[in-house]
């Protein structure tokens, strides 16, 4: 095998498909990158089989073929090398990977070794816009559980029910929720992912293409430019999240989201967990103080707000608080409360259609 393809594309290939490589496998192949042509095109793949991942991107073939070359090896030699032109040329035994001044004569592993790629009729289908997909999972992704004895919510939920696009994400303690309406009709479309594969799919490069995902028996398959994933998705029934969004409140505050990001950090200053905040929402000063009192000492911070209902106090963990707020984009942010015991729920103000539950804690 032998091709020339320029450094910056070859490198883009790479760190796409870097994320298919295994880590911890005691097989070697799996911590290579199958090379190989296919006409006019380089079609590079890693898996670690539970995730595979394919990149095809156009090159200029002088001699077609496929080898295996050692993963972490090839993306750091790649990584160096100037952006120019990159020359490999590639048998069973060994690679020689040139650029402009720079050789390097690597191993490399017989390609019939590495496991083909899986091949699945895909049963639903939906294309969904990629910025607003990535903008959404960026949202949800944070709030994922890290407990894998309750494997269903480390995943983040995707559906598409009546022309919107959902996306849901809860650890039980918190609770996001972000929706996007979908202008071309698709039909109804629902999976849960596992949130680190959610989140690497967000961080892709943006090409202005929609992404697809195809449901195939237990897998997932996205398509993305010139990237296919295939990768098992989290079985079980999702919680009934729905059931945890009151459709009223008692109190409402309308608050400004920088003012109120910035107080809730100063109050957490002196509890590094930040495991315990009173909030006191008060509508004749249209004020929400928070206080915290530790062994070092205490603090009070005072924020202006619309405030409608009736006043309460109520107690977060100011992280959970933080990372809701950091994840909006609105200048305001609608805090809504049904008393002292029931979750909060934060909401972006306008058009921003994301929402944000936290369960309290005991003041």
């Amino acid at each position: 095998m032998r091709f020339s393809i320029n450094q910056s594309e070859l490198l883009n290939a790479l760190t796409v498909v870097q994320k298919g490589i295994s880590q911890r496998s005691t097989l070697p192949i799996l911590s290579g990158v199958y090379v190989g042509t296919r006409g006019d095109e380089v079609s590079f793949q890693s898996t670690d089989l539970e995730m595979s991942v394919q990149y095809t991107v156009a090159a200029l073939i002088d001699e077609p073929g496929a080898a295996v070359l050692p993963g972490k090896l090839f993306i750091d030699i790649v990584k160096n090398l100037p952006d120019a032109a990159v020359h490999i040329e590639a048998s069973e035994d060994g690679a020689i990977i040139s650029c402009e001044s720079s050789s390097f004569s690597i191993r490399s592993l017989n390609a019939a070794d590495f496991p083909g790629f899986p091949e699945v009729l895909p049963e639903q289908q939906i294309s969904v816009p990629f910025d607003a997909f990535s903008s959404m999972a960026r949202k949800v992704c944070r709030v994922v559980s890290k407990d894998e004895s309750r494997m269903i919510l480390t995943g983040v939920l995707i559906s598409v029910e009546g022309g919107v696009l959902r996306l849901v994400a809860t650890d039980s303690y918190r609770l996001a929720v972000t929706e996007h309406p979908l202008e071309n009709s698709q039909a109804d479309f629902s999976a849960v992912l596992a949130g680190g594969f959610v989140s690497d799919l967000a961080g892709l490069p943006r090409t202005g293409e929609d992404i697809s995902f195809a449901l195939a028996e237990n897998q997932i398959i996205v398509s993305y430019g010139g990237t296919v994933f295939v990768n098992r998705r989290i079985e079980g029934k999702y919680p009934n999240y729905k059931q945890l969004i009151p459709a009223s409140y008692e109190t409402r505050c309308l608050v400004s989201r920088s003012a109120f990001a910035a107080a809730v950090k100063r109050a957490s200053l002196l509890d590094s967990s930040g495991s315990q905040v009173k909030f006191s929402i008060n509508e004749p000063s249209q004020t929400i103080q928070l206080n915290t009192t530790q062994e070092v000492g205490s603090t009070q911070e005072i924020v202006k707000a619309q405030v409608e209902g009736a006043d309460v106090e109520i107690g977060f963990n100011s992280y959970y608080v933080t990372e809701g707020l950091s994840a909006m984009d609105s200048s305001e942010v609608s805090f809504e409360l049904q008393g002292s015991l029931k979750p909060g729920i934060m909401r972006g103000a306008g058009d921003e259609r994301y929402l944000y539950l936290v369960m309290p804690v005991r003041i």
